[in-house]
């Protein structure tokens, strides 16, 4: 049979082409992709060019190994339905709707234990949100949030919208996001975010700090950089008190990023820590495993609904136009749908 499968073939460029799909083997089975979700992150960074071209395209999923270089088959978010199963496989799994890590393409052939099958109280386009989620419980574990701390998020992009989402479950003092787009600044206030600021507006800086007074000490406590903008990392250290802590969840790829480091920061001790969700904190490995992580994201879909956060959806082979439209940062473009 054929399948249509997305290529990144060079900056600003991707490409739909048509391969041969053998049946499935045995012990493995034939999914028919439903709907697939683009990243506005990390897929965006290997869309521009602007993704290390020697760096792996991803430390955990099979079907993502080989170096970030064009051209190259990308995307972690699909949700198809079994339609053939090989040898040994139980007939029950044909028809299943079924979550899988896997790139843009109509067809796949997939191993039993890498398919997620969806709760039933789950529909297809919220299960697309799994990996966004199982991130922003990454970040916020690798926060070591405590109670009455106060919190602010740089960047309200999908994953900063969970972030902010699943913050609003603690007992803090306060919870502040930072976002250039006004719709995206209303929607983390509806998602529990206490005050929300722009960034670009003259005296940012000082009015956030002004936000964060009522501590009683100067700063936030806890600090999210996941806007993917190199800028604001200086600016998220640069609101982060004595001995706070800055998670930087952000992917850069190959755009420079700029830190004075010579000035208050030199006798602050803040934490700068990098988290990534191919990984467990060390820390937590003695109780925590991936499976139990995407246990708890499953959970929290239910409770958050990110389907509301969609705002687009385009047919298949019209993938191009679905990455123009997040690439040009439309105040509107926010989490984009591939239909098959």
């Amino acid at each position: 049979m054929k399948r249509a499968s997305l290529y990144f073939t060079g900056p600003g460029q991707v490409q739909i082409r048509e391969e041969s799909l053998p049946p499935p083997p045995a012990g493995k089975v034939l999914v028919r992709t439903l709907l697939s979700a683009i990243s506005a992150g990390s897929e965006l960074l290997l869309y521009r060019g602007l993704a290390p071209p020697d760096m792996p395209v991803d430390a955990s999923i099979p079907s993502l190994r080989g170096p970030c270089a064009f051209p190259l088959k990308y995307g972690y978010a699909t949700v198809g339905e079994v339609r053939s199963a090989g040898r040994g496989v139980p007939r029950e799994w044909e028809g299943r709707v079924v979550f899988f890590f896997h790139p843009h393409e109509s067809h796949f052939i997939a191993d039993l234990n890498e398919l997620l099958l969806l709760p039933g109280d789950t529909s297809p386009a919220q299960a697309l949100f799994l990996p966004n989620l199982e991130t922003a419980i990454n970040f916020v574990m690798d926060g070591r949030r405590t109670i009455g701390e106060r919190v602010v998020v740089f960047g309200q992009g999908v994953v900063g919208l969970l972030t902010t989402a699943l913050l609003t479950k603690y007992p803090l003092a306060g919870l502040s996001t930072v976002d250039r787009l006004p719709c995206r600044r209303d929607l983390s206030l509806g998602s529990g975010a206490w005050t929300t600021f722009d960034p670009d507006d003259p005296g940012f800086i000082n009015r956030i700090m002004k936000a964060l007074e009522p501590t009683g000490k100067e700063g936030a406590d806890l600090t999210f950089e996941i806007s993917g903008a190199p800028e604001a990392l200086a600016q998220a250290v640069d609101v982060t008190g004595f001995s706070g802590r800055v998670i930087i969840g952000s992917w850069y790829g190959r755009k420079p990023v700029y830190l004075n480091l010579g000035g208050r920061f030199h006798r602050s001790r803040i934490s700068l820590i990098g988290s990534q969700v191919s990984s467990i904190n060390p820390e937590y490995l003695g109780r925590w495993t991936k499976s139990r992580r995407l246990d708890l994201a499953w959970q929290f879909l239910r409770e958050i609904n990110p389907e509301q956060y969609i705002t687009h959806r385009f047919p298949f082979h019209r993938s191009a136009a679905a990455f123009e439209c997040l690439d040009k940062q439309n105040e509107d473009c926010l989490q984009v749908l591939l239909v098959y």
